[in-house]
């Protein structure tokens, strides 16, 4: 029985039909169940996910909890996790042997990472206090919180995957 947000590897619970099996001769296509048949006519592309790949789901999925991401209960030993965050994108996380199920030749990247998500706080105090209940639970700080000169308390962690996760809050004015 699959648990609520999660998708089974192997098959696919949105595009074309679900229980589809997943093959490199049919592409997965990102779209939310119930809209009808995949089409492009007259359709401007809209943003609805960002995938991010782990090596170690529980300790990811665990990060983005304490964060406050709605991560379903028992994800932690699925191969695929999304997430429907309130404004609608969904957050995805795969596993390496997920992505290498349909592109054998993946390899991590290495090095700094290209993207970073970024979770606006309450106040800087919530930057601080984020930052520093993170680093304590174990996953790496990059740059602790300081007072940006772009107006924002601003801090950077890494997720277990090496992920940049930027914490920021508006600085008061004057």
């Amino acid at each position: 029985m699959l648990k609520a947000g999660l998708v089974p590897y192997r098959t696919l619970s949105t595009g074309y039909r679900a229980g589809t099996p997943v093959t490199l001769a049919r592409p997965i296509r990102s779209r939310r169940a119930g809209r009808g048949a995949p089409s492009l006519a007259g359709m401007t592309p809209q943003f609805d996910l960002v995938g991010t790949v782990v090596t170690d789901m529980a300790r990811t999925l665990d990060f983005y909890r304490r964060l406050g991401l709605p991560v379903p209960p028992g994800a932690e030993t699925e191969p695929h996790v999304e997430v429907a965050l309130p404004n609608g994108v969904r957050l995805a996380f795969d596993t390496v042997d997920t992505v290498r199920g349909f592109h054998p030749r993946f390899t991590p990247p290495a090095g700094s990472p290209r993207m970073n998500l970024a979770f606006r706080c309450a106040d800087p105090a919530e930057v601080d206090r984020w930052y520093a209940e993170l680093t304590a639970a174990g996953h790496h700080g990059e740059l602790p919180p300081w007072d940006a000169f772009w107006g924002q308390r601003y801090a950077v962690l890494h997720d277990p995957a090496g992920n940049g996760v930027d914490l920021f809050a508006p600085l008061p004015a004057g």
